[in-house]
């Protein structure tokens, strides 16, 4: 039998064709969030559907729902911060704390050695030797020793608190005062957290115990941690996945997820970042969605706690800006927040900032929340949020000093470290 074989050939070339018509038809009629959940289903991170969440928007919001929560534990408490500052704030939660451990509760409090250094009030030897008089267990994750710099790069920026394995927290708060009252050089300390109840706080506990025993030499695990396992109680079906970027183990993973979610947007994104400066990848991202016709907004803080990240995130708006996104300067203080908005679907809070240090060396985590009521509680903050805000324009941008400029374009050389 004689077979054609450049018939064969051509048949099979316009079969892979319409093969490939075929997924970028269905790529394009899918929703932005199933896309989304598709790439989180295909690297492997669990996503949960039985949660109950809320938004905490400010930190007095914040510190009463944590404190309460506190009050309530019967079994344990883990804590997870990049600091604790030594305030009026820190004092209150640790003498709670040790009121739960009277009442033998299991209390573990985890800090970054580096996050405390560049605390303006770091706990001191004398305030952790009083900490753990009350009966708390509390270690600095990654002490600096000699050669120092062996630990200057990969820190851990988490924000995590787990209680009873039942509750959780994450977001962009630390343990610190100024998120009630703010600061005098910037005034109020705007930022963003989130509370879940459900399977979600499963993987929020997996990320403490792993960094706790990584940290001790201990080995906290066992079923009392993890009571949701044989819970079967519906806690709100909300669908969320715990994004967590660990050095080393999964680099790249927040890069991915904020470039995979830009470029599944479909209609509009909203960010609100506060050391925007984001990577190549990610900028990337960002103008292939205005050049699909995505409507991107994204707002920056007019203030700032640290110096020249600052004006390095105005030189990169400004860049984004003259392609097509809608820059807000935040003027109502220090918006801190870590958000990102994408059609009305989906929302990620957490600690990532989208700068080099973030995204390419710290230990950070995010919920990715695929869910219309949240995302649009956030949105409609950002909304209200555009009210205390400047829009970039380029005359509003020349009102910036020559001087401001050239320290905004010279520090745009150095992103990669920032």
């Amino acid at each position: 039998m004689k077979i054609d074989i450049t018939r064969h050939t051509h048949l099979t070339i316009l079969f892979i064709l319409f093969l490939s018509i075929c997924r970028t038809t269905l790529a394009q009629e899918a929703n932005s969030d199933s896309i989304v959940i598709s790439y989180l289903q295909e690297s492997g991170i669990p996503i949960t559907q039985n949660n109950r969440l809320k938004l905490l928007k400010s930190g007095h919001t914040k510190f009463i729902d944590l404190f309460e929560e506190i009050r309530k534990a019967k079994h344990h408490i883990h804590l997870e911060y990049f600091n604790f500052r030594n305030d009026s704030i820190a004092n209150a939660l640790f003498d709670l704390l040790g009121e739960k451990v009277k009442e033998g509760v299991e209390v573990r409090a985890m800090f970054d050695a580096f996050g405390n250094l560049s605390n303006n009030k770091p706990l001191k030897k004398e305030h952790l030797k009083a900490i753990r008089k009350k009966g708390i267990e509390i270690v600095k994750f990654d002490p600096f020793k000699f050669p120092y710099i062996n630990h200057a790069l990969h820190r851990d920026h988490r924000k995590i608190v787990v209680i009873d394995g039942k509750v959780g927290y994450t977001g962009g708060m630390n343990i610190a005062n100024y998120y009630i009252k703010g600061l005098p050089e910037i005034g109020d300390w705007r930022d963003m957290h989130v509370r879940i109840e459900g399977d979600a706080v499963n993987n929020l506990q997996d990320i403490f115990l792993t960094m706790w025993n990584k940290s001790t030499k201990q080995h906290i695990g066992g079923a009392m941690y993890y009571p949701l396992l044989n819970d079967s109680i519906d806690t709100g079906g909300k669908t969320v996945a715990i994004v967590d970027r660990v050095p080393r183990k999964s680099p790249k993973i927040m890069r991915r997820m904020y470039v995979k979610s830009l470029d599944a947007a479909q209609h509009k994104v909203q960010i609100v970042n506060p050391y925007f400066t984001p990577t190549h990848s990610i900028k990337k991202a960002i103008r292939r969605a205005l050049k699909r016709g995505v409507e991107v907004e994204i707002m920056i803080p007019g203030k700032s706690d640290i110096p020249f990240t600052p004006d390095a995130a105005f030189y990169t708006s400004n860049k984004l800006r003259k392609k097509g996104a809608e820059i807000y300067i935040y003027n109502g203080g220090f918006h801190h927040s870590k958000i990102m908005m994408v059609d009305s679907l989906f929302c990620t809070v957490g600690s990532t900032n989208l700068n080099s240090r973030s995204l390419r060396y710290d230990y950070e985590v995010n919920a990715f929340i695929f869910d219309k009521e949240t995302t649009h509680e956030l949105s409609s903050m950002f909304e209200d949020d555009k009210k205390d805000s400047t829009l970039l324009t380029k005359e509003e941008y020349k009102k910036r000093s020559a001087w401001k400029r050239f320290v905004g374009w010279f520090a745009n050389m150095f992103t990669p470290f920032l």
